[in-house]
């Protein structure tokens, strides 16, 4: 099991309208486990936050963690534009296709954030390849004011001198998160990070990605988040709806009426956490497993 409970980095060729891209992905547990559970990160975050909870459930599941494009070990579109959930559900689509080759395609589904809205949509399709799956702080509708902040937020252009820099800016922005370790905090930053051949440190996506943030207008928020009630009414897996108690992004409000269409959800709310949980910490991860292991 120790040889299962590492890594391997992997990837697969995707396409868009603008020509093909490299999707880069991390695989935990038996290559031969036909279960397997996709776990998909937030909007400037990367694969590697969730390696705590892959090391957990890699002896149940093939856990599969990929970066999405335009953030980590993936490559960059070539139409900024593209960074929207059409092209990151047909990337999902391709990748689940790869994963499950040698088995029923079928697979869980553990989405933060953006992940959880890429889930949302293939789950709402007809024939997906989803089961069951776990949301963690996201839904339909997302409050404008913490939009805006993360519109602002991807797109600055920010360089630090040092590492150290880096990691006090990262834990700053990302206090929402909760209570963390030093060593915690030190890996959230760590993951999203990398340094410049000039030696300065930025963050570890495309900055074009505030691009169709910016390009949003009200009236196409609004066609948005119609769309994504009629994907939620559409979704008949088993799923689970975790908020951060101090979310900014996924009101209470809009979780309670979740509950009540679609997937009808079981809603857990975590404590003293607003946007959004990590699943680095044991009590944490076991509402995810209990959940995925049908407990």
């Amino acid at each position: 099991m120790e040889a299962q409970a590492e890594a391997r980095l992997k990837s697969v060729q995707c396409s868009s309208p603008a020509g093909l891209h490299r999707i880069a992905y991390k695989e935990w547990g038996d290559p031969a486990n036909d279960r397997v559970l996709v776990c998909v990160h937030g909007v400037t975050r990367v694969a590697d936050d969730f390696d705590a909870l892959a090391r957990a459930l890699c002896d149940e599941y093939r856990v599969v963690c990929p970066d999405v494009a335009g953030r980590g070990r993936s490559d960059r579109l070539r139409d900024p534009n593209l960074y929207a959930l059409p092209q990151y559900v047909a990337d999902m689509v391709t990748l689940v296709a790869r994963v499950t080759a040698n088995g029923d395609d079928k697979v869980a589904w553990f989405g933060t954030s953006m992940g959880g809205l890429i889930g949302m949509v293939l789950a709402s399709l007809p024939g997906s390849p989803i089961t069951r799956m776990v949301l963690n702080d996201i839904g339909p509708a997302l409050d404008g004011a913490a939009l805006n902040r993360i519109a602002d937020y991807i797109g600055q252009d920010l360089r630090f001198p040092d590492y150290a820099s880096g990691a006090r800016f990262v834990r700053e922005v990302s206090a929402s998160f909760g209570p963390h370790s030093d060593a915690e905090w030190d890996k959230l930053a760590g993951d999203v990070l990398r340094q410049e051949p000039n030696g300065e440190w930025v963050r570890h996506y495309d900055l074009a990605l505030a691009q169709p943030f910016k390009a949003m207008g009200v009236e196409r928020a609004k066609q948005d988040e119609a769309a994504l009630w009629r994907a939620w009414d559409a979704i008949a897996c088993p799923t689970l709806l975790v908020r951060g108690e101090l979310s900014d992004l996924l009101s209470h409000a809009t979780a309670q009426e979740m509950t009540t269409r679609g997937p009808r959800p079981q809603l857990v709310e975590i404590a003293g956490v607003g946007h959004a949980p990590t699943f680095v910490h044991a009590d944490q991860i076991a509402i995810a497993r209990d959940f995925l292991m049908g407990h």
